[in-house]
């Protein structure tokens, strides 16, 4: 029992700190051993967060509505502090993007028993004693000089705690900042803010589009074939796992047995699907990327469709996340279109019915694109028939720390294998069409994940501190025999640097459309034989490739 509100406050700020931000603490270790020389600093450190998360609350809470901020917190924080201990993730603009995009089914492979013990015992637990046992606040004057007065002291022990580390805070601040991204939850409501006022704008020009490309101009002679493209967005595969790539495990048995080009050195545009995908079909480039100007100005997709490619969008993952919002679009996470629903609706169930669609759009060029479940984490096991279960054992579990290092592996090369099969079945799909169109398939992934290394996994880190894995991404292109694109060309370069940001003017120097916004591109995908203002020579390609 407390006796007001204000020492109410002051216990779920101590359980809070003590029990949700473990990886806060952790990460100040990290920096600074516990060791007798840094502890009067750590502990600064430690009532400096404290004093932080306390004048938030004591900022936010009044009244009657007190118990129930307090309650609500404790909830929210129990379940934070889960995700950011197990899986190493912080809770910023992307993340909470990703939690409000999450449909049932990923949700579902979220929710662990030990999520529901700690949120029970250090979230429902406290949050009913502080719903029941919370004081009335008292007058209006009382409540007011209690706060002012705990305000007035915390903000001068802020000052009383920096003053005699003034150096070590000014290092601590300028150098170690992600860290203090982990504080539980005043990191967490500042990136909720953030995202509420990103999302306002959004809707704010919800009705603006913006023109893209607007000069391009078809260089396609009457007499050429059309083209037919399929490009399948990976979802969650990593570069290093592709045995292509050089990985020891034979993960691509059967990619190697056709003629592909796999590009080695690919980064990303950012470490989330919800990030990524419209970054990748925007004209933006990773640096100017943003979610407002990339929804409403024409991507990739919108200049095809416009200049007379038939463009499709089938998806087995989330969405388009906003890519294909003016295009055809389908559905394939359910068995209403989809014949591979068994347990999962499978990436290979894509390909039923393409057959048709290709004959009622006879003599048109068309651009297919193939959203992929793939490797979707964190039950790996699942994005994969047992049949492809050929390194085991294999992590059978979304609660990835139950799991040996060896089993998380296995799980996720083995849906690695599963993709190996479905690009594939894509190519031998277009091999048939391969004497009436210019054929090609172009496989993209998003992101990465982390698998453990450094304490991480899944994905979404932020950019600035993301590990490798989660932004080295496989690249893979198949061409037909009559296409422009002559991968004999193209495999001398597929160990430079490229990124995300190539796609846009791959896709349009692809169906052979010009234009100025792709002038001066990276040299590799000027290898399109149909346009000749873009054809360099040997020196300027090795000049300008990055």
């Amino acid at each position: 029992m407390v006796n007001s509100q204000t020492a109410a406050i002051f216990l779920v700020v101590i359980l809070i700190m003590v029990t949700g931000n473990f990886s806060l603490f952790h990460g100040i270790l990290n920096i600074y051993p516990l060791t007798f020389g840094n502890l009067p600093f750590l502990i600064s450190l430690a009532l400096f967060f404290t004093s932080l998360t306390a004048i938030f609350f004591l900022v936010i809470s009044h009244g009657k509505c007190t118990r129930w901020i307090l309650a609500g917190f404790l909830l929210i924080t129990s379940q934070s502090a889960y995700y950011m201990d197990h899986l190493g993730v912080i809770i910023d603009t992307v993340m909470i993007d990703n939690v409000v995009q999450t449909n049932k089914s990923e949700f579902s492979s979220l929710i662990t028993s030990t999520l529901i013990l700690r949120t029970f015992f250090f979230g429902v637990i406290p949050a009913w004693l502080i719903l029941k046992y919370c004081p009335e606040p008292r007058s209006l004057k009382i409540e007011l000089k209690s706060r002012l007065r705990s305000l007035l002291l915390l903000l001068l022990a802020l000052v009383l705690l920096v003053i005699p580390f003034t150096p070590d805070y000014t290092s601590f601040i300028r150098e170690h900042r992600i860290v203090r991204f982990y504080s539980n939850p005043t990191y967490s409501v500042y990136s909720a803010i953030k995202y509420i006022n990103q999302q306002s704008n959004i809707t704010a020009h919800q009705s603006i589009l913006s023109k893209t490309a607007e000069d391009a101009v078809l260089l396609d002679p009457s007499t050429s074939k059309n083209e037919l493209i399929i490009m399948v967005v990976g979802e969650t595969a990593r570069a290093d796992r592709f045995s292509l790539n050089g990985y020891q495990r034979e993960t691509n048995p059967e990619l190697s047995k056709q003629d592909i080009v796999s590009f080695t050195n690919v980064t990303s545009c950012g470490t989330s699907t919800n990030v990524s995908v419209p970054c990748m079909f925007s004209s933006l480039g990773r640096e100017k990327y943003d979610k407002e100007k990339a929804l409403h100005q024409e991507n990739a997709l919108d200049v095809l469709q416009k200049n007379g490619i038939e463009v499709l969008w089938r998806d087995n993952n989330s969405d388009s996340k906003g890519v294909a919002t003016r295009i055809k679009y389908e559905d394939f996470k359910t068995p209403t279109l989809n014949p591979n629903c068994k347990g999962e609706c499978r990436d290979v169930g894509m390909l039923s019915g393409l057959d048709e669609y290709i004959e009622k759009n006879k003599g048109k060029d068309m651009m297919i694109v193939l959203h992929q479940m793939g490797n979707h984490g964190p039950e790996y096991y699942r994005r994969y028939p047992k049949a492809f279960e050929r390194f085991k054992p294999a992590c059978q579990t979304g609660e990835l720390r139950d799991c040996t290092q060896q089993e998380i592996d296995n799980a996720y090369d083995n849906a690695i294998l599963y993709t190996d099969y479905f690009l594939a079945e894509v190519i031998n799909f277009l091999k048939k069409y391969d004497e009436q169109y210019e054929v090609a398939m172009l496989y993209v992934s998003d992101h990465g994940e982390s698998l453990g290394e450094h304490g991480f996994y899944l994905h979404a880190a932020p950019y600035i501190i993301a590990p490798k894995e989660q932004t080295h991404v496989p690249v893979i292109a198949w061409t037909g025999k009559n296409f422009d694109y002559n991968l004999s060309d193209i495999k001398p370069y597929k160990d430079n640097a490229i990124s995300h940001d190539d796609l846009f003017c791959t896709l349009l120097i692809a169906y052979e459309l010009e234009s100025n916004i792709c002038t001066g591109k990276n040299a590799i995908f000027a290898k399109n034989k149909m346009l000749k203002s873009y054809a360099l020579s040997e020196d300027t390609l090795d000049k300008n490739v990055d």
